[in-house]
């Protein structure tokens, strides 16, 4: 095998196993009747100060169109509350309910847990090279496929 293919499988293999594996731990519990897209959306809105509509596509790299349909589900569902701005009425402020402040902690413990057992199966050295080559690949799609993104 060609070091080419054995480079593009890893990073396909390793994107669909963690598109997969987030979905399956985290869509579990009380958490069942949203996506994992849902909760990356719930994840964007955060915890802190409401956010714009508009804040949140550029975070999901979406439109407003697009995201619009999925907040008014997360609102159906109670995960998100929906506010217009007292100093722009066109200005709509999203945060979290209580429920969307479980799943968040949800998703956030999910992504702790799994870089702690990450880390626990690499020395010190390991850790920091993981670091470096993540931020040179990140670098490189960002230059690379910045038009894209």
């Amino acid at each position: 095998m060609n070091e080419d293919k054995t480079i593009n499988d890893a990073l396909v293999m390793v994107f669909n196993e963690l598109m997969d594996i987030e979905a399956k731990c985290l869509i579990s519990g009380e958490f069942t009747n949203i996506s994992g897209n849902d909760m990356h959306i719930i994840d964007a809105i955060g915890l802190d100060e409401p956010k714009s509509m508009t804040q949140v596509a550029k975070i999901m790299n979406v439109t407003t169109g697009t995201l619009s349909k999925t907040v008014d589900a997360l609102v159906r569902k109670k995960y998100v509350r929906r506010q217009r701005s007292e100093e722009d009425k066109r200005v709509v402020r999203l945060s979290l309910t209580d429920s969307g402040r479980r799943a968040y902690e949800h998703h956030a413990r999910f992504h702790n847990n799994m870089i702690q057992d990450l880390k626990n199966g690499l020395t010190d050295e390991e850790t920091k090279m993981l670091i470096q080559t993540l931020g040179k690949l990140i670098s490189f799609f960002h230059e690379k496929y910045k038009a894209y993104i």
